[in-house]
């Protein structure tokens, strides 16, 4: 007797090793009433199928957890709120056509609030505590450097939605955004050429840390390959948030008396609004000193009196102004979701590069899953080589089975009075990118793909 009870203390209540164990109980000859034994079995059978009915039912309400890691606050909010909706977007209209695998998307959101340290921590929770399948996420560089170690280590998956310096692969991590060879490279070859006003000294001005400051270093390499001086190449760096242009301003006013002069801008997050905006009350205009950005979209000039700006330009994989079937499907189904979730914003709907390669990698993602049968990061990964996506650039954007980056178009567009931009220049279709840049010496001897493939 002492035993049966010992049991039922153990189990926590009746289950089927309770029944078991009463049958036993009753077959090896220890006294007990028939009808006791009765009643226990019909519950213990009744609470294990209503157990099973509950497993059923958890796993048919079963979903996939996808993180999206974005700041929603701090310096780079500006730029990265609209990912974290464009995200939300695609997974909503992706789970309103069945989802994947049968199953609903989870968007798990955090904010690391533009604190470095912080993308690590929230990457390493949502990895390890929320189990989610995939990362959507990073603006800057140093974030998804920041992010890189816990992925590895936690062999999870990153979709990097952003232009970049270039200088890694990582089996973990998908390069939606531009290498150098598709952004940096082309601008300025495009300034450079008669068509682009001939550009003989340059400025390089940039948010201080890695995106910049490297791909400034393969800019060097590149101009001097093309027989420019150091004398003839003015370069300045401004933290984030900064927000006092007019001193930098003046220098490079005074710097263009030197001969035809450009700017390339690698300015992050919202210190383009004042950089912009001293550009106008100098009366720098565009026929003077040229500006191409590389982190100035559609979203980033809302705020900002674009008309002293008319003719600046910005290199892009895609612009709003683009016009295909593709990307007015995007275009609509962005401005119907901000009207229906009232964005901030949503009275004038914008979209721009980073928010296309945002889609670009959500959708692939869901294609790789669906041919693995599997969101087993290992499997995702082997079916991601030559995924294929009808891009809204109008372009079919494919996936580099090495070196874990998008085959994209280039365009360069200049600034418009109503804050779009018009194509000047564009590549004739999509250019492999290089992770390692030719002009960085030593990395003719890099493998163009990552470790561990």
């Amino acid at each position: 007797m002492a035993w049966f009870l010992r049991t039922e203390q153990l189990s926590g209540g009746v289950g089927w090793m309770t029944a078991r164990q009463d049958a036993f109980l009753i077959t090896s000859g220890i006294p007990m009433q028939r009808r006791y034994f009765l009643k226990r079995l019909a519950l213990a059978t009744a609470l294990a199928v209503a157990q099973m009915g509950t497993g059923a039912m958890a796993q048919a309400a079963d979903t996939i957890k996808v993180g999206v890691l974005h700041s929603l606050s701090g310096t780079m909010a500006i730029s990265e709120t609209v990912l974290k909706d464009v995200a939300l977007m695609t997974i909503a209209d992706i789970n309103a056509k069945g989802g994947v695998l049968g199953k609903k998307l989870e968007p798990v959101v955090v904010d690391p609030a533009s604190n470095w340290p912080l993308f690590a921590e929230k990457t390493r929770q949502l990895l390890s505590q929320d189990k989610v399948a995939v990362v959507f996420g990073c603006w800057t560089s140093v974030s998804r450097k920041s992010v890189l170690p816990v992925v590895e280590e936690l062999n999870g998956l990153l979709f990097y939605p952003v232009q970049y310096e270039g200088e890694e692969l990582s089996k973990n991590v998908f390069y939606t955004g531009a290498a150098p060879n598709q952004q940096a490279i082309p601008a300025v070859e495009y300034l450079m050429s008669k068509e682009g006003g001939g550009a003989k000294r340059w400025v390089l001005l940039g948010t201080d840390y890695v995106y910049p400051r490297t791909t400034n270093k393969i800019l060097r390499a590149f101009l001097k390959s093309k027989g420019v001086d150091d004398k003839d190449i003015l370069e300045t760096y401004t933290p984030f948030g900064h927000g006092d242009y007019q001193t930098i301003v003046a220098d490079i006013k005074k710097f263009s008396g030197g001969g035809k002069t450009a700017v390339v801008s690698t300015i992050n997050g919202d210190s383009n609004v004042p950089f912009y905006k001293e550009l106008g009350n100098a009366g720098l205009k565009a026929t003077d000193v040229p500006v191409v950005a590389f982190s100035v979209g559609e979203e980033e000039l809302r705020g900002v009196d674009t008309k002293p700006l008319v003719g600046h330009l910005a290199a892009w994989n895609y612009f709003m102004s683009l016009k295909n079937p593709a990307n007015d499907a995007f275009k609509k189904e962005w401005a119907d979701y901000a009207k229906a979730k009232k964005l901030p914003g949503a009275d004038k709907p914008l979209t721009n590069d980073p928010m296309e390669a945002t889609y670009i990698g959500i959708h692939m993602w869901k294609q790789a899953v669906e041919k693995a049968k599997s969101t087993d990061p290992d499997k995702v990964i082997a079916a991601m080589a030559d995924q294929t996506f009808k891009a809204p650039s109008g372009f079919t954007a494919t996936m580099d089975a090495k070196n874990h980056h998008l085959h994209k178009p280039v365009f360069i567009g200049e600034v418009q009075a109503n804050g779009q931009f018009n194509v000047v220049w564009k590549t004739p279709g999509p250019v492999r990118a290089q992770p390692w840049s030719p002009f960085i010496a030593g990395n003719d001897k890099k493998k163009d793909e990552p470790d561990g493939k």
